[in-house]
């Protein structure tokens, strides 16, 4: 019985070691476990909080281009959370550093896992999806929106059909899906 629990002690804690040293990015056998290396990629899974905001049926979308792939695309604003902060944190300074706007009735919609590749790299975002509205009213009168003020990309608002029939790419993967239905719940 005692050579069982002490067995069973030194595996965990080599997974432990393992799962730690996986963590600080080192890559090493687990001895033991298996031959199977742990490796971390060099670029982490970044967590980001984007912004559906609605006029009827047009979204709020800034275009992007990735010259790589020779495609133009369209993604909702939003950005980085940083450690500490929550993701309607994140999502409002964002917005503030992107258009100097506020926003208003953040409510979260769903959580979507994005694995892509981007100008030949590739990338992993957890992304945290949030309905909300422009507290500034007049933003959903303007045609010319202008350019997000911290890149430089293009800001319009696009219909929502175009994504559907792929007209136009609209990033996160997913994101044109959930929101086609969402609309049709509606």
């Amino acid at each position: 019985m005692g050579a069982l629990v002490t067995t069973g002690v030194l595996a965990t804690s080599a997974l432990v070691l393992a799962i730690g040293l996986n963590l600080a990015g080192r890559s090493r056998p687990l001895d033991g476990l298996g031959s199977t290396p742990v490796t971390t990629p060099t670029r982490p899974i970044r967590p980001i909080a984007l912004a559906v905001i609605k006029r009827a049926d047009e979204l709020l979308v800034f275009e992007g281009r990735d010259d790589v792939k020779g495609e133009t695309y369209y993604r909702p604003l939003g950005g980085g959370i940083e450690f500490g902060e929550t993701a309607a944190d994140a999502l409002r300074r964002e917005f503030r550093e992107e258009l100097a706007a506020e926003l208003t009735n953040v409510v979260l919609l769903d959580v979507l896992e994005n694995i892509f590749t981007v100008f030949g790299r590739p990338g992993h975002e957890i992304v945290f999806v949030f309905e909300a509205e422009l507290a500034d009213r007049s933003w959903y009168e303007r045609e010319d929106l202008g350019m997000v003020l911290d890149e430089g990309s293009p800001v319009s608002w696009r219909p929502l059909r175009e994504f559907a029939g792929r007209d136009l790419i609209l990033y996160p993967a997913g994101l044109a899906e959930l929101l086609l239905r969402k609309s049709a719940e509606v």
